[in-house]
């Protein structure tokens, strides 16, 4: 998952969709600060999602907000930036792994 970290250090910001941001915070209580987080902090865990990469590449993000919250977040990259798709709290399996990988 290199090419990923390397991708989010090269990329130029975020970029959000307003359906994704109202999802975000409604449906999981997640803002776009917190999801956008994820990604400056460590540690920072990636899968490739090819369940939902019919149309281009999806990628799930494992990390923390600068609160400690535990989050997945589903992203792709849109040119040089970070389209987020969803974010939302870790599952129990989520965090098992994450905390015994970190």
């Amino acid at each position: 998952m290199s090419e990923w970290i390397q991708s989010i250090s090269e990329s130029e910001g975020f970029d959000w969709d307003k359906g994704n941001v109202d999802k975000n915070a409604v449906t999981h209580q997640i803002s776009c600060e917190e999801a956008e987080q994820v990604f400056l902090n460590r540690p920072l865990f990636f899968i490739d999602d090819p369940q939902h990469s019919r149309k281009e590449s999806r990628i799930k993000a494992f990390g923390k907000t600068d609160e400690g919250k535990m989050l997945t977040v589903s992203f792709t990259m849109r040119g040089q930036k970070i389209r987020v798709i969803s974010a939302r709290n870790m599952n129990r399996r989520e965090r098992n792994a994450y905390e015994a990988k970190g």
